[in-house]
């Protein structure tokens, strides 16, 4: 089983740029093509959070017009940028989605992997947090099912990074999570977004991964007290690859990057060249 993973699309209206000089809707139109022209194809496509810009209502139809062109089943949460009830109503035909809840969580048992996505919202704060009623809504859902590998999804990542300044935004309960990740080994991968760069741990004995941005990334700013800023490093998804190894996971980078000769009959004519 392979599944692709992207976040942080921060779509605009048709025409507009983000910051007046990103165009996030032909970003995420390449990322599309790329992952539908992937082989094998992915069996599913995950995306964790951010999906637009302002949480406008054209923001989301042209969002839904660049996903409508993937191959492969999508699924979706918000993020600190988004508007619960926008993105609801611009996909209101995702089953999965529900409808009349307060939070945008949900579950998905048709693959050999379970998906519980979580919703990190809230409303007029760049950070996360999950409050008592979804932590509640997570630890009842994981007791359904012990025995069946689980990835969560959510948009701020409950780690520290090195990264200061986003690191003030992420998830701001991480210890509430904690006890429930520790207390259910059948969670295998955690997937995040939120800092727009590739950046992976073990968080409570689970692997967590945080994905890059689909269009601009965060400069990796390491020193203390300094602050990060936009670069236009590429764009990349992850793939991760449920098989006999358990889950495996790689870094496919969203661009031409020209093919060359195959590796291993280049490597041999070299060895000749220098015998």
């Amino acid at each position: 089983m392979l599944i692709a993973h992207f976040s942080d699309m921060h779509v605009k209206a048709d025409g507009e740029f983000a910051f007046g000089k990103v165009d996030t809707g032909a970003a995420l139109e390449r990322c599309v093509q790329h992952i539908n022209f992937l082989d094998p194809t992915p069996d599913m496509v995950l995306i964790t959070g951010d999906l637009t810009f302002n949480g406008g209502i054209q923001e989301y139809a042209a969002l839904r017009a660049h996903l409508s062109i993937l191959d492969a089943p999508y699924f979706l949460i918000p993020g600190n940028h988004d508007q619960r009830e926008r993105l609801r109503s611009a996909f209101a035909d995702l089953a999965y989605l529900p409808k009349e809840t307060k939070f945008i969580h949900y579950v998905v048992d048709d693959f050999p992997l379970r998906l519980i996505a979580l919703d990190t919202l809230e409303p007029g704060k760049t950070a996360g947090i999950l409050c008592e009623e979804r932590l509640r809504w997570l630890e009842h859902k994981l007791s359904i099912n012990k025995s069946k590998p689980t990835i969560i999804l959510m948009h701020h990542p409950p780690f520290k990074t090195g990264i200061e300044e986003m690191d003030r935004t992420g998830l701001a309960n991480p210890d509430a999570l904690a006890g429930i990740v520790l207390r259910n080994n059948q969670i295998r991968l955690i997937l995040c977004g939120h800092i727009h760069r590739p950046i992976q741990t073990e968080w409570c004995g689970v692997p967590t991964m945080i994905a890059p941005a689909t269009a601009h990334q965060i400069s990796l700013e390491l020193r203390p007290g300094e602050t990060a800023t936009r670069v236009m490093e590429p764009p990349a998804i992850y793939l991760h690859l449920w098989g006999v190894e358990g889950l495996v996971s790689h870094i496919s980078y969203v661009g031409d990057y020209h093919t060359h000769s195959p590796f291993s009959s280049g490597y041999l004519a070299s060895k000749q060249e220098h015998t």
